[in-house]
């Protein structure tokens, strides 16, 4: 049986445990923490989420985990069969790990560990954020999923990608980037309205306390 290695408070671990229970793959979850032996056992970055397959090998990065998936479980499907469809799901993929996730993450500390901010900081993660809504706007569909009738990797990249623009924009920006893209918050409520995303959803509640008590243990 597969194992995933991470914690319920990461979006990065939620995307592919929400892949694999959409697509009904058994699996074991190991709560561990970034940068900890066990972890670090399993992938030399110490980055959460990793995993381990059924051969025994272990693979790390969210995007090669989704991608084993989808090769190796090919039965439900979570790229459309054609090429053009598919890269268009890798593009919105990409998108919202560059210009939603990863500059969001910047502000982290202003939240988490309620460290001052510089204006400077604010404004180029700002400005990057704005890149991502603009690029929403034009590349998503919303009919009723983001590029379509059917729910692909782009949906659910894109739910957990926002996880931390939806914690920093407001409280550090005062500015919110689900009102700056045409359709999300529908979306938002449809991704939210299922076994599997309230199951999720439920798990990263009940490890707030535990992650935050790593991260209160953590040097700086």
């Amino acid at each position: 049986m597969l194992t995933l290695h991470g914690f319920a408070y990461s979006n990065y671990h939620n995307i592919v445990k929400h892949a694999l229970m959409h697509k009904g793959i058994p699996f074991t979850e190991h709560v561990v923490y970034p940068n900890t032996p066990e972890l670090l056992a399993v992938n030399p970055t110490g980055k959460a989420p990793a995993m381990t397959t059924e051969q025994g090998t272990h693979l790390s990065e969210s995007s090669v985990l989704v991608d084993y998936l989808e090769d190796a479980y090919p039965q439900v499907p979570l790229y459309p069969a054609d090429v053009e469809a598919r890269a268009r799901v890798r593009q919105l993929m990409k998108v919202s790990e560059l210009y939603l996730d990863l500059p969001a993450r910047r502000l982290l500390p202003g939240v988490l560990r309620k460290v001052q901010l510089d204006d400077a900081v604010k404004e180029e993660v700002r400005a990057v954020l704005e890149r991502g809504t603009r690029s929403l706007n034009a590349l998503a569909s919303f009919s009723p999923y983001v590029l379509g009738e059917e729910l692909s990797l782009a949906d659910i990249y894109l739910r957990y990608a926002l996880a931390i623009p939806k914690m920093v924009g407001p409280d550090i920006l005062g500015w919110d980037v689900r009102e700056e893209v045409d359709g999300l918050e529908d979306w938002a409520r449809l991704m939210a309205d299922s076994d599997i995303s309230r199951k999720i959803d439920a798990d990263m509640q009940a490890n707030t306390e535990d992650f935050m008590a790593y991260i209160a243990q953590l040097p700086g």
